[in-house]
């Protein structure tokens, strides 16, 4: 039996970061038409901008392109598209924001958390819970309640919502935070 050479055991040494991180950015995701990628791991490195214009998008479907999730998404270049509805919009008004407090756990990129049971108007992330905002409900249909992987962002223009975003699928919601 010949022994392997140094060539090819630091060959491997290096290709396991390499795969590591392909894996991180989605690799093996759906890939949709203009280069955007949808789910298989891909998660965005930041949150949506604030909107900076009039009342918003008034979406009634969030296709952009050939292939991409009728719902609202993320294209791995960043852009959020259908997170375009202005700071006003009477869906996003609360008489209370953050009734329940602020969520307590961390957000954003690297912050991955598990959906463990309920539905859209009740799920939990590791003992705490989350309720979908009743206007974006058509679009967690496909979500898995018991297992999808879930990034929770700021919601930088609706004061006491966050965005929670599905990794397998590469959409997302407006959800609230409702306690332990």
């Amino acid at each position: 039996m010949r022994k392997p050479s140094v060539l090819m055991i630091v060959l491997c040494v290096f290709s396991v970061p390499a795969i590591a991180v392909a894996a991180q950015r989605g690799g093996g995701g759906f890939h949709g038409g203009g280069g955007a990628h949808f789910g298989g791991g891909f998660a965005p490195a930041h949150g949506p901008e604030p909107f900076h214009g009039g009342n918003g998008g008034g979406h009634h479907g969030f296709v952009d392109g050939p292939g991409h999730p009728d719902a609202p998404h993320v294209h791995d270049d960043g852009r959020w598209v259908g997170h375009d509805w202005g700071r006003n919009d009477s869906r996003f008004h609360l008489d209370r924001p953050f009734g329940y407090g602020r969520f307590p756990g961390a957000v954003g990129f690297g912050h991955d958390y598990r959906l463990g049971g309920g539905d859209w108007r009740r799920f939990a992330l590791g003992g705490l819970f989350f309720g979908v905002g009743a206007f974006d409900a058509a679009y967690v249909s496909d979500w898995l309640w018991d297992s999808d992987p879930i990034v929770i962002y700021d919601d930088p223009d609706h004061d006491g919502w966050y965005l929670a975003y599905n990794s397998r699928l590469g959409t997302y919601v407006h959800v609230q935070y409702l306690g332990n």
